[in-house]
């Protein structure tokens, strides 16, 4: 396995910010970068990921998108560059450019329209895509809600490090507990485990996971980090209270939409101008923010967005 240091703290998953014609916004990363770095509660960004949008990216787009969060946040934020698809060739492309540019990690999604039958497969998938990176650690994006595979993640980490050298760990976005603890003991606790599910981290961290990368780190991380920090200090009651609250402030976000469209939307009204999601994610209308804004009166959202200001 690669020798680098663990993944830990809050890893935020950006948005891509685009324009009203649908085309990616670039000269907004920096004022995104900018923001996620003042909260000072986040290590890294996971970029290109599921709330980035990246199966509706081009590849230069990917590697454009890349490039501009180097630039403006690779000196002060961990930048990790999803590089998973539906194409083995585009991944190799996609692993090699982030090593060349200097992120600091790659990660992979699992192949969503010709799937792997076997953990095998699996392997044989990630091998050349992590090769095409040689130098970085490379993580396992496993989200089968998304990708629709539901392999033995524990097995996968058994087998990928007899072939993959820079197999670091997984990013766990799935609610298998009993799996998800496998994975934290595996080998003496050897594998990075971040725990994805933001809903539920106060389980992750009960489990011993010690990193988690979450789209609603971005415009609320202050929660997330007093969970963490009240996990640490064993104090349960306040790590409940605070997971409870993020439940809050997510389950209007999963009224409209999840935490792409829905989780876009609290961005923009968190002040970082994001735009629409490409389609064919739907357009939030006017009237809909409006009723958002109305839900989030009852929760810590504004709260913590005007205590920046």
């Amino acid at each position: 396995m690669i020798n680098t240091p663990k993944l830990t703290g809050l890893i935020s998953a950006p948005f891509t910010p685009m324009h009203p014609d649908g085309s990616v916004n670039y000269e907004k990363i920096k004022d995104f970068a900018d923001y996620v770095i003042a909260s000072e509660c986040v290590n890294g960004v996971f970029i290109c990921g599921t709330t980035g949008e990246s199966a509706s990216l081009t590849t230069e787009e990917r590697k454009n998108i890349a490039e501009t969060w180097v630039r403006y946040a690779g000196d002060k934020l961990k930048i990790i560059v999803h590089v998973g698809g539906t194409c083995i060739k585009q991944s190799e492309e996609l692993a090699s450019h982030a090593e060349k540019i200097g992120a600091c990690a790659i990660g992979s999604i699992a192949p969503f329209f010709f799937k792997p039958a076997s953990v095998e497969d699996l392997v044989r998938y990630f091998r050349p895509i992590a090769a095409a990176a040689s130098r970085l650690p490379f993580y396992y994006y496993n989200m089968p809600s998304i990708s629709g595979v539901s392999l033995s993640v524990p097995e996968f980490l058994k087998k990928g490090a007899q072939v993959i050298p820079t197999l670091r760990g997984v990013k766990f976005t799935h609610n298998d507990l009993m799996e998800m603890q496998q994975c934290v003991n595996l080998d003496h606790g050897e594998f990075d485990i971040l725990h994805g599910f933001d809903e539920i981290l106060i389980t992750g961290l009960s489990i011993g996971v010690k990193g988690a990368v979450g789209s609603t780190y971005n415009y609320i991380p202050e929660i997330y980090k007093g969970i963490m920090l009240a996990m640490q200090n064993n104090d349960i009651a306040e790590a409940r209270r605070l997971q409870y609250e993020s439940v809050k402030i997510l389950d209007v976000v999963i009224r409209h939409g999840g935490g792409v469209r829905g989780g876009k939307a609290l961005m923009n009204l968190a002040g970082v101008d994001c735009g629409q999601c490409r389609l064919p994610i739907s357009p939030v209308s006017d009237e809909e923010m409006e009723d958002i804004k109305k839900e989030l009166q009852n929760t810590l959202f504004f709260n913590i967005i005007y205590s920046r200001i």
